[in-house]
């Protein structure tokens, strides 16, 4: 599949009309214009991710969680990521729950919980 038909899914899967607007809206959002008719070996690392990311918040869910949304990433894209999760927690008020192990990413949240063996030890 390629990118637009990736992101799409979900709503595919469920039967949704897509709206076009905000499938192009949201391409832009991820930078991905010039790549939307790509197929995933024809993207970068960061335009995976980010079409991954694209088919989370196509359905304009209340919380995105991301699990090391950054791991295989290069610096770059690893910045275009953590943008890309702020602008959505500030401009589409959704809530990204975030599982990382780089503390550099994890400040620029507003709440912090550190988790060993499972369990909470503490709020930083």
């Amino acid at each position: 599949m390629n990118v637009e038909e990736n992101i799409t899914l979900p709503l595919s899967l469920d039967n949704r009309k897509i709206d076009q607007k905000r499938l192009k809206d949201l391409i832009q959002l991820l930078g991905l214009e010039s790549r939307k008719t790509h197929l995933p070996n024809e993207l970068s690392g960061g335009q995976q991710q980010r079409t991954s990311i694209g088919r989370a918040m196509i359905t304009n869910p209340a919380i995105i969680l991301a699990d090391e949304p950054t791991g295989n990433l290069d610096s770059k894209s690893s910045d275009e990521i953590v943008e890309l999760l702020k602008r959505s927690n500030r401009d589409y008020k959704q809530t990204i729950v975030m599982i990382t192990h780089n503390m550099e990413i994890a400040k620029i949240a507003d709440r912090i919980i550190k988790i060993e063996d499972g369990k909470i030890v503490r709020e930083v």
